[in-house]
């Protein structure tokens, strides 16, 4: 049992020290990505959740300056799924801008993320 628990756990952590040592080298380090579900409430329709999220100003509050919409789309069944783009540091007004105009149109979900196919351009380039 424990030559098997080696044989296993000794190149699971060297890897992942490798790709955290790869990681911190990646271009970009001054901006996180944030991924955002916006469920959809099927109590409502589009129409009252639109009358919703004007009322609370979602599209004057969203996104807030400083943060990039890198995708926004649909997943059916789901609702939206908005990948941002934005120093850390406004972590908290995105927060905000969220909770402030779309809870109550929108379930969420948040999901701190990062560019897998950069980080492996990166690593082959090196």
């Amino acid at each position: 049992m424990k030559i098997l628990f080696k044989l296993v756990l000794i190149p699971f952590l060297l890897s992942f020290f490798s790709v955290a040592a790869s990681a911190q080298e990646l271009p970009d380090s001054e901006n996180m990505l944030l991924t955002v579900f916006l469920k959809h409430d099927q109590s409502m329709n589009n129409i009252q959740r639109g009358e919703l999220l004007r009322e609370f100003g979602f599209s004057d509050m969203f996104p807030p300056e400083g943060v990039e919409i890198v995708d926004h789309y649909v997943m059916m069944g789901i609702g939206q799924v908005i990948v941002m783009r934005f120093p850390p540091n406004l972590l908290r007004a995105v927060n905000r801008s969220i909770e402030h105009s779309a809870w109550g149109a929108f379930q969420t979900e948040f999901y701190i993320t990062y560019d897998l196919a950069e980080a492996r351009r990166f690593e082959a380039a090196q």
